[in-house]
């Protein structure tokens, strides 16, 4: 019997397992390859030539490290240079102080010398006076300050302010005085100026004597009388009719801006009566243009 001829049964095809994440290409090549390719072959070759680098951690803490080094190796050699240098830097400043020593020395010497100069100047205007002033040369020495006198009158002592004010405001300051609590040149101009118009016949401001030709300035905050400077307190002695003087001063214009300068301002002051103030002579009394009268006796 003849059959149909059979064909062998066909076999399907064995179906691979579908991944679970096939629906997630883009994720799992992302995942998969993470490092751009231009970039993985530059850290390989970088690999392979052996610079892989220091990391910028690291980097930072060499570079603080040698910045540290560098600055205790400055420290370092300025304290050595400080140490080499150190008994320079003292003897030069030993021989400073010998120089400043010995200029004060020599000032000392100078000033000394021009007290004498002076002392023997006043003694030949003296002698002058003597041959050229007759009867009357006593007293002309006596009025012009180049003889020390002696007799009552007032002492008035003048002082800044207690912790005197600096910069401080006010009509002083407006008049050209620095600050308000301190005794000015001005301040005394109008206290010798009350004395003599009150009867003052000589007068003295710490011992310096004043006559006809003396001035008193400011330089700095320091009053000068005839160029010397004086420290406060200021100590006027004035020879004269004590109590009288001393009245008569406190009630005239230049005794009340004393007052006022008391009351308004806090600078001290103080006068009283003496029975006998000593003023020193004049340490000397220069003569520009008057000259002694030809002949003998006065006229």
């Amino acid at each position: 019997m003849c059959g149909m001829p059979q064909q062998p049964p066909t076999r399907s095809a064995v179906s691979r397992p579908r991944r679970p994440d096939a629906s997630m290409s883009l994720l799992t090549t992302v995942m998969d390859h993470s490092l751009d390719e231009g970039y993985a072959e530059a850290a390989a070759r970088k690999k392979d030539s052996g610079t892989t680098g220091v990391p910028k951690p690291l980097r930072a803490k060499l570079g603080l490290a040698a910045g540290l080094v560098l600055a205790a190796l400055v420290v370092t050699v300025g304290a050595a240079q400080a140490r080499v240098e150190a008994p320079v830097l003292a003897k030069e400043r030993s021989e400073l102080i010998d120089r400043v020593e010995s200029a004060t020395a020599d000032a000392d010497d100078l000033e000394d010398e021009v007290d004498d100069l002076r002392g023997d100047v006043s003694a030949r205007q003296r002698a002058a006076l003597e041959k050229h002033g007759g009867s009357r040369a006593e007293l002309v020495s006596l009025l012009s300050g180049a003889t020390a006198v002696h007799g009552p009158g007032v002492k008035l002592v003048v002082d800044d302010k207690k912790e005197a004010d600096q910069g401080g405001g006010g009509p002083r300051e407006s008049a050209g005085f620095s600050d308000t609590g301190r005794v000015r040149d001005r301040d005394m101009q109008r206290v010798v100026n009350g004395l003599w118009e009150s009867g003052a016949e000589a007068i003295a401001i710490n011992d310096q004597r004043l006559t006809a030709l003396s001035a008193i300035r400011a330089a700095g905050d320091a009053i000068l009388v005839d160029n010397r400077p004086l420290v406060p307190p200021y100590t006027v002695l004035a020879v004269g009719d004590g109590q009288k003087l001393s009245t008569r001063f406190q009630n005239s214009r230049d005794g009340q801006y004393l007052h006022s300068l008391q009351e308004n301002f806090g600078i001290r002051t103080s006068i009283s009566a003496v029975d006998d103030a000593r003023l020193p002579a004049a340490p000397s009394v220069t003569v520009r243009t008057a000259e002694p009268k030809a002949g003998k006796g006065t006229s």
